[in-house]
């Protein structure tokens, strides 16, 4: 009974501090996570799952695992990651050689006509939208920036068309911060696994930051992607061709 209390005042103290669930920014993605919750060792005691074991099995499982979007530069990065919002890396790898044969740099971008520019984009969802946010971001970034993407989650986040997941995505593949980016396939795979005790992205990203050493954040984020989309589907988990399943708290309960 005590655990169990214990477990709904943690998640409800969590949500308080997440704003809710609203889109509230945390900070830099630095921060201890014992600054949102003091409690990570009773938490912990509350997950079932060993997160070491799962890391070490994704290590095992998905030793090279990257981003499937095809970038080379942090220009590229930054566009290809707002473009791939509600949308697959397949559709943004289809239209992104031609938007960046046209547009090559934040310079060339941020002169583009925003017909032309949703011409180029109209494959993908949101296409306007995106073109949109896409020509004020890099007008942003040549006013404000020098034509470099900014280093820092406040800067990113002033962004148009960036969230806290995209400006995470970026700062984790340029190597600025270890930060951990909770899109739709992490935060389902986490919670199967019993990693986490909420579906509020904030909440999930700052318990797996508690347990997650910074070195390893890029490879699990990659990884549990990876898994999500190929074994752990939303509507069709893959158990039988599961290698985490030993430690799924969904496959256990599942029987």
């Amino acid at each position: 009974m005590y655990t169990k209390v214990l477990e709904f005042a943690l998640i409800y103290q969590l949500e308080m501090q997440a704003g809710e669930g609203k889109n509230e920014d945390f900070g830099s993605g630095l921060n201890s996570y014992e600054q949102h919750c003091p409690y990570t060792t009773e938490l912990a005691l509350l997950l079932k799952t060993d997160i070491l074991k799962v890391i070490d099995s994704l290590r095992t499982y998905y030793p090279d695992a990257k981003s499937e979007l095809n970038f080379a530069n942090e220009y590229q990065l930054l566009v290809a990651v707002v473009l791939s919002a509600q949308c697959t890396d397949r559709m943004v790898n289809r239209v992104t050689p031609e938007l960046f044969a046209k547009y090559p740099n934040f310079a060339t971008l941020a002169t583009a006509s925003l017909e032309d520019l949703e011409a180029t984009l109209k494959s993908i969802n949101y296409f306007k939208s995106k073109a949109k946010n896409l020509l004020k971001a890099a007008q942003i970034i040549i006013e404000e920036h020098e034509l470099c993407v900014p280093q820092t989650m406040d800067e990113l986040i002033k962004l148009p068309g960036v969230g806290r997941k995209t400006a995470n995505v970026v700062l984790s593949e340029l190597g600025v911060s270890p930060a951990l980016a909770v899109d739709t396939h992490v935060n389902r795979v986490s919670n199967r696994l019993g990693l986490v005790t909420s579906s509020n992205v904030l909440i999930v990203e700052k318990q797996l930051v508690a347990q997650i050493e910074p070195d390893a954040r890029r490879l699990f984020h990659h990884a549990l992607i990876l898994h999500g989309r190929y074994v752990c589907k939303a509507k069709t988990p893959l158990c039988g061709n599961c290698g985490l399943k030993e430690f799924c708290k969904h496959f256990k309960e599942r029987g």
